[in-house]
């Protein structure tokens, strides 16, 4: 189907259909979304959730417990707001069983640029979704049952078509009560329309944001008279006033009231009454107008607090339903986010390097956390992103004791995705020759910004302590490592070989055993075997070798039973992956000639250098990045 195809048949399916009283009654025996409230309407939109259970993800049951959690589809794309996203999804379904939270106004708090008007953009968008039915002609897209007495016609309406008596408490609007006054009271005169909410056309779904002390009154959300139809109508005739407020246009859908704690006070009491009782008050005479919709507010923490903080406002305290959105805490999630955004940039094709997203996002991580008592921010920032370090960093703290040690205001502070997107699109356009991102740029642009940024001193010295204590040498350790592998053609190979032969040896050594080398007949007494073991194990600086060759052999045994009898990969076991990764490149030297960039000294060296480039660009580099990560790799290692 073409794209013009597809916008027909949609403006079709969206188009509004009219039934008669009788009708809509009928249907609504069938389906009882027909009498749905927005809260069942808007959990309809969002779907089932998928159910994972966390104790088959080893790095997610360190961060969930082993529960089971809910992720919805509808929020696939919202990465490492699990818990924002679980709240916001349990206000509409309790609003949704008549609950509490139906009366109450859903607001997302949290920083600047942690995702709050991407989660009210995403509801908007599912309000879209399921079709609601309204009086024809009502300014204010009220419901038919409101014609209808809770009292008199509710056990009847229950009986016959099976509505439940809670779905009568509207009250009827005062344009409705005046045609039912010229229809002499015969309800059959009323026509239903079947309408989708519509953003763009502000059917069910409005915005509203607040102006200031002296331009802004509750018109903005009741409406107010139109003078250009007092020469026709009295000043409190239904039919002279404009019902262009934010409440109006949102009935049995949704309003989006942006820092909603930045309007006057006085312009938030009709919404008191909105949520509490289903209905306000126009600016004039005539009677309450019906709300049965949901109000979606959302602001930053400072404006929060000081509304928070003045008693004045304690009416409105009590009535919010408070969902905290804060930053992203997980670097392997935030990465998600970066990607997101470049995918959807003109970026989506040029070159990043390997390493650059996970910089970006440890930096962003490791702002946004609380320091820890006796243990490292990075281990922790690791533990945060479901990572064991039991074998790498033994004074490293549970998920959960990090958690409870920081409190429940972490993630409110730090960088935002917005100022770290930034950076990126600086990263990616540095070079003037070709757009493409890498992290030895990232560190120049970063170390910059942070000066041009004026931070508080502590906070600027901090920043920049983050990049030179945690990012650059661990970077230097990995673009080191992509050096080396790219250099040893058979790497991999060669590390199997190593864990291989230590294994054996050191399974011999705890037997007391001699050992014959098959290939060469060579035999190997228990000092021979001692020896060729730390030549292993020395460059890593294993301090203990008796116990560290014990537990490899035991790992290695158990390892076995499930592998059909063969040796695992030499990089399944964490402690001993580094010590042979060690021992491999503890000869750098070797390396000097063929990664440099300077005039080779025989065509045998060029043609090596050749192919490690060519290795490299394999790995995700340009040929560009390629001399600048080595420069910048030979430098690092010459000066410490």
């Amino acid at each position: 189907m073409d794209a013009i195809s597809n916008f027909a048949a949609r403006y079709v399916r969206l188009r509004e259909e009219e039934m008669s009283i009788d009708e809509y009654l009928a249907l609504c025996q069938r389906d009882p979304m027909a009498y749905g409230s927005s809260a069942e309407r808007m959990l309809a939109a969002i779907g089932e959730p998928e159910m994972v259970d966390t104790r088959n993800e080893p790095h997610l049951s360190r961060l969930f417990a082993n529960k089971v959690i809910r992720r919805y589809p509808a929020f696939a794309e919202f990465y490492g707001m699990e818990d924002a996203i679980e709240q916001v999804v349990s206000f509409f379904r309790h609003a949704a069983q008549g609950l509490e939270e139906r009366k109450q106004i859903l607001y997302l708090l949290g920083p600047v640029g942690g995702g709050k008007s991407s989660i009210a953009e995403r509801l908007k968008h599912l309000m879209q979704k399921v079709p609601f039915y309204a009086l024809k002609g009502s300014p204010v897209n009220e419901s038919p049952l409101g014609l209808f007495d809770v009292t008199e016609d509710g056990p009847v309406l229950e009986e016959q078509f099976g509505i439940p008596r809670r779905c009568l408490q509207h009250v009827l609007s005062p344009w409705a009560v005046k045609r039912l006054e010229e229809y002499g009271g015969d309800i059959r005169q009323f026509r239903v329309v079947k309408r989708y909410p519509s953003i763009l056309k502000q059917v069910a779904i409005a915005k509203t944001e607040p102006g200031d002390e002296n331009n802004q009154d509750i018109s903005s959300l009741v409406g107010k008279v139109d003078i250009r139809k007092l020469e026709n109508f009295a000043q409190d005739d239904t039919d002279a006033y404009s019902y262009s407020g934010g409440l109006c246009l949102a009935n049995q859908g949704l309003l989006e009231f942006v820092e909603m704690f930045k309007a006057p006070i006085k312009v938030l009491h009709p919404l008191l009454t909105a949520t509490q009782e289903g209905n306000y008050k126009g600016t004039e005479g005539f009677g309450a107008i019906p709300f049965d919709g949901i109000v979606l507010a959302h602001s930053n923490e400072s404006e929060w607090k000081a509304f928070r903080n003045n008693r004045n406002n304690e009416a409105f305290l009590d009535r919010i339903y408070i969902v905290k959105v804060p930053y992203c805490l997980r670097v392997s999630e935030e990465m998600k986010i970066y990607e997101k955004l470049i995918r959807e940039s003109s970026l989506a094709k040029a070159v990043c390097a390997p390493g650059t997203l996970k910089m970006m996002a440890q930096f962003s991580v490791l702002t946004r956390l609380k320091e820890p008592e006796n243990s490292s921010i990075f281990s922790k920032m690791q533990v945060y992103d479901g990572e064991s370090l039991k074998d790498t960093d033994p004074r490293a703290k549970s998920y959960q004791e990090y958690r409870d040690y920081a409190g429940v205001d972490e993630g409110m502070s730090g960088i935002s995705t917005r100022f770290a997107f930034k950076i990126l699109s600086k990263v990616f356009n540095y070079d003037s020759t070709e757009v493409a991102a890498n992290p030895v740029h990232l560190m120049y642009v970063l170390e910059r910004q942070i000066e041009r940024e004026q931070f508080p001193a502590e906070l600027e010295t901090k920043y920049t302590g983050y990049i030179k204590e945690y990012l650059s040498p661990r970077y230097a350790e990995f673009i080191g490592k992509e050096i080396q592998t790219a250099y040893l053609e058979s790497y991999s190979e060669y590390g199997q070989n190593i864990f291989d032969r230590y294994v054996t040896y050191a399974d011999y050594w705890i037997q007391d055993s001699e050992y014959r080398d098959t290939d060469t007949g060579e035999v190997f007494d228990r000092n021979a075997l001692n020896a060729e073991l730390e030549k292993i194990e020395k460059p890593a600086g294993i301090a203990n070798p008796k116990d560290f060759r014990n537990e490899i052999v035991n790992f290695v045994l158990r390892a076995r039973a499930n592998n059909q009898g063969k040796n695992p990969s030499w990089t399944s076991y964490e402690k001993l992956r580094l010590v042979i990764e060690k021992k491999m490149f503890s000869n750098t030297e070797e390396l000097l000639p063929v990664i440099s960039f300077n005039a080779k000294a025989s065509a045998e060296d060029a043609r090596k250098h050749e192919d490690f480039v060519t290795r490299m660009v394999a790995k995700g580099y340009t040929s560009k990045q390629v001399r600048l990560l080595c420069e910048w790799y030979l430098r690092v290692r010459k000066s410490s």
